[in-house]
């Protein structure tokens, strides 16, 4: 059961998570409880070496107040002596308070240690030889949590019964910002309180402040009496929501969508950590009878993720974490549309809550993945935040709408390519229905650029190029009917413009021979193998979507989708020549070598092995089960 202690506060509130770090560079997030000073020991314990051990001076160290008791905490170590290839390293991380007491992270964390550990550690290579990779970590989902099998596989490779992950590649849905448990709800208002996480007015909303929101009686379960319902866009909403009368909340799961960004970062640290799990109490009592039933039930699942917790943590604090957002970091269908966007962004209460989850995104997520490409972004935005408070909050907002730098790049081998396809998408001009391209078109030519002289690449997409055929025709055919919100009609082939780029930029004979893509996003899992027809020279691209993490398509309907798809879409099928990708012949690989299934179904992590060129690509899913499914390539 969860604990009712509220007497004190943790030092660390969430974290540490080992984030960007290679041969010159690393990098820690950590949120605490108060603006400490750190020092930082980076050393070897097999080399008896050491690359760096000193307090952090003012570069070093990057500081975002979010509460009274809360401070985002992004530690980015330049080292004057690289780190060997292939090297594990083991750290301390020191917290002084103004006082000058010292706590050791181990100290404060003594469960963020594996067995015979007496420091965290990660490994740094330049080769990726294999990684980890999924999304879509749903806490309320059923399903246990693939990230605790992050946790068993670092495990394994300490004790040497497996070589160690190389990185762990988290490709959207890190959190779900509309989609939240009413337990979690709860726990959030809790430890909004107890941090003193900041508040704000709200414009043109029920609730004139975000204090208000726990009061009011339609918090739990019926927050869509709460969002926003401009009646000036009531034409744009008629033209592309249909009977749906909210511009935002376009899930049917929005009953606790967040609003304020005290609760985003309350989601965070919830959602990563177990210490403040520990100092809230889960009761029913103020949950409206209607609801109680649902709200019993996702408690027993909410307690089962918490209990994991722990692992995760550890898993965070030993291998190299990279990120990037999907919609359900922000909101689900987040600028699916034109008409989507014209709608929100017209709507000062539909903008706030889209821009406090982006704010969210970045101080949790975003900014760890390449600090110095964002350090200007900080520069600016970091003046918003006081002692007392966020000032300026609309500007803070637009600061993070403007921004274009989600992408980055690492300069691994293969390099690893991670692509923003949410901010900067090709919006349809012929219709306010129609679905956005993920991505438009400077972005895809800033891509190419990349891309050129590259022998072999990774490449993450939120979303997988090459999607399941007859999903993607459904997704057409409501399109078609201007209802491409309905089934969430984000696939790379909705666009022609941004289909047609994509697929010639495989096409081109200066872009790398061999890729790999992976992706997430649709709650399920397959490997496809790709070439070009009609090309003694193609390349060769391995397609692996692992989803989710903690969550799972429905059964039976995924089993009709694989065997509609198998059928419809065959390889001589006159089908095929209907798709943007005809001219492309994809093979499936089937799961544990099935004779007739190509899709796979279970909770969670992806498994990577890859040689330096992409020519051997071997791919797994580890359930969170126990059960282990290779995908077995076909001849």
């Amino acid at each position: 059961m969860l604990s009712k202690n509220t007497s004190s506060l943790p030092n660390i509130l969430a974290g540490p998570i080992v984030r960007r770090a290679d041969a010159k560079q690393v990098c820690f997030w950590l949120i605490t409880k108060q603006a400490y000073n750190f020092s930082v020991k980076l050393f070897s314990q097999q080399q008896q070496s050491t690359w760096f051990d000193a307090q952090l001076d003012e570069q070093q160290l990057s500081r975002v107040q979010v509460g009274t008791h809360a401070f985002v905490n992004l530690i980015t170590i330049q080292l004057s002596t690289e780190i060997s290839c292939g090297s594990r390293v083991s750290y301390d991380i020191t917290l002084i308070d103004n006082d000058g007491n010292i706590s050791h992270l181990c100290e404060l964390l003594p469960t963020l240690l594996y067995s015979g550990q007496s420091h965290p550690s990660f490994v740094i290579r330049k080769q990726i030889g294999q990684m980890l990779h999924g999304s879509c970590r749903k806490p309320h989902h059923p399903s246990d949590d693939g990230l605790v099998i992050v946790d068993q596989q670092i495990e394994m490779g300490l004790a040497g019964k497996s070589e160690s992950p190389d990185l762990l590649m988290m490709s959207g849905d890190q959190v779900y910002i509309d989609d939240v448990a009413g337990p979690t709800l709860l726990a959030i208002g809790q430890t909004v309180a107890l941090l003193g996480l900041f508040q704000e007015d709200i414009d043109g909303a029920t609730i004139s402040n975000s204090q208000e929101l726990f009061e009011h009686p339609h918090c739990f379960y019926q927050r869509p009496e709460l969002l926003p319902d401009d009646p000036s866009t009531a034409n744009t909403y008629s033209q592309f929501f249909a009977a749906k009368r909210k511009p935002i909340f376009t899930s049917v799961n929005a009953s606790n969508h967040l609003i304020s960004f005290a609760e985003v970062m309350a989601m965070y640290i919830l959602t990563w950590s177990p210490e403040m799990w520990q100092r809230v109490h889960i009761s029913d009592a103020t949950i409206p009878e209607p609801f109680k039933q649902t709200f019993a039930i996702e408690k027993d699942i909410i307690e089962n993720f918490v209990a994991g917790l722990d692992k995760v943590r550890r898993a965070l604090a030993h291998v190299r974490v990279y990120m990037i957002f999907d919609d359900h970091d922000i909101t689900d269908d987040w600028n699916l549309t034109r008409g989507w966007e014209e709608a929100v962004y017209g709507n000062s209460f539909a903008k706030r809550i889209v821009g406090n989850a982006l704010v969210g995104y970045w101080l949790c997520q975003g900014w760890a993945n390449d600090p110095a490409k964002l350090q200007p972004l900080f520069e600016t935005c970091c003046e918003f935040f006081t002692e007392n408070g966020i000032n300026q909050h609309d500007l803070l907002v637009q600061h993070l709408l403007d921004w274009e730098h989600w992408y980055y790049c690492l300069e691994t081998s293969p390099k690893l390519v991670v692509l923003d396809t949410r901010t900067q998408r090709w919006r349809s001009e012929s219709s306010l229905s129609k679905p956005s391209g993920l991505m438009d078109w400077e972005a895809l030519s800033d891509l190419q650029q990349e891309l050129i002289g590259q022998p072999a690449v990774i490449m993450v997409s939120a979303a997988p190029i090459f999607g399941v055929k007859l999903i993607e025709t459904i997704q057409r055919i409501f399109t078609f009917f201007g209802k491409a919100l309905t089934v969430d009609a984000e696939n790379w082939m909705a666009h022609k413009g941004t289909a047609s780029v994509m697929l010639n930029i495989f096409r081109n004979r200066k872009t790398p021979p061999n890729f790999v893509i992976l992706s997430g996003d649709v709650h399920y899992s397959f490997v496809y193998d790709i070439t070009l027809r009609f090309r003694h020279n193609s390349p060769n691209i391995t397609q692996i979507t692992s989803s989710g993490i903690k969550n799972e398509f429905p059964e039976k309907l995924l089993k009709w989708f694989d065997s509609l798809n198998r059928i419809l879409y065959s390889k001589y099928s006159p089908l095929n020549w209907f798709t943007q990708r005809r001219n492309m012949l994809v093979r499936h690989r089937r799961p544990n070598d099935h004779k007739l299934t190509t899709l796979s179904n279970g909770a969670g992590i992806g498994l990577l092995k890859v040689d330096q060129r992409c020519s051997k690509v071997e791919a797994q899913q580890l359930c969170a089960s126990g059960k282990v499914v290779t995908f077995t390539k076909q001849d």
